[in-house]
């Protein structure tokens, strides 16, 4: 890996899966290499100030060294929304990588307002920024009528953050994680973020208050094909209880019951968060 300016212009059986089937470990330089771009990234003054006041929660750069990031990988980024992570990952990769945004398909019949004024706003963000975001390519995932997010095995992984509930909801969730196994090629990496529920809550109330088990998302990668590779408590937050009245979305950044109680669930944080690596198996 070449040192470059990213801002400038321009379980023990999944373990022993991951060996196998990942890229050769980083050499002591090129971490180095990783880390100071990442801290170069993350510093940049291309980043909206609410994203990073965010960073203290989400952990980005810890995050995702533990998923394995690369500069040189395929990656793709599940809904990315505002473009959070695309901040960090479109400029990280876009010398040496791909950086697939799979944005929810607003062409599909029903799709809201809102949802295409929000895609609206992420074109217009990447626009403003051709340096940095010039080469992102755009896909769109609502599965299983829209699951073209990349050519089929040719990802070195994909991400999503805290999506994993609303295809919960939604009723596709077995079949949006069948698009991440087509998407990724044998070796691949699925690195999965999400709200963490309690051992043994019903999937009723797992819907109801955004909070999944780690037992069900990891059923549903399972079931896609997918191997438990490794879990990380990097966004582990033991102040959340997960049972609170409007469900995640009663802590911050929502804070849905608005001023009542404010203080206290701006002293707990945002959500407490598994966070998961799978493998595609070589076959």
């Amino acid at each position: 890996m070449r040192r470059i300016s990213y801002l400038a212009s321009g379980t023990a059986i999944g373990l022993l899966l991951l060996a196998l089937t990942s890229p050769p470990a980083l050499s002591a330089a090129d971490k180095a290499d990783l880390d100071g771009a990442l801290d170069q990234i993350l510093a940049g003054s291309h980043r909206d100030p609410k994203n990073v006041a965010r960073d203290v929660y989400r952990h980005p750069k810890q995050g995702l060294v533990f998923f394995g990031l690369r500069p040189d990988m395929t990656v793709v980024e599940i809904w990315p929304s505002g473009g959070w992570w695309t901040e960090i990952l479109a400029p990280l990769l876009k010398e040496h990588g791909k950086y697939y945004a799979a944005w929810y398909a607003t062409q599909a019949e029903g799709a809201s307002d809102s949802a295409k004024e929000q895609e609206k706003k992420f074109d217009a963000k990447l626009a403003e920024r051709p340096d940095l975001y010039g080469k992102v390519i755009k896909t769109h995932l609502l599965a299983p009528a829209f699951v073209d997010i990349a050519p089929k095995g040719s990802a070195d992984l994909v991400l999503t953050f805290r999506n994993v509930h609303n295809w919960a909801k939604a009723g596709n969730a077995e079949a949006m994680f069948k698009s991440f196994y087509d998407a990724l090629k044998p070796g691949g990496v699925l690195g999965v973020v999400d709200h963490r529920a309690k051992p043994g809550t019903s999937f009723q109330r797992q819907i109801e208050s955004g909070y999944l088990t780690e037992a069900y998302v990891i059923g549903l990668a399972e079931g896609a094909g997918f191997k438990l590779a490794e879990k990380s408590e990097v966004n582990a937050n033991s102040k959340d209880t997960a049972d609170h009245p409007r469900g995640v979305w009663t802590l911050p950044p929502t804070l849905a019951l608005g001023n009542q109680d404010r203080d206290k669930y701006l002293a707990i944080g945002e959500s407490d968060r598994m966070t998961l690596k799978f493998g595609k198996p070589v076959r």
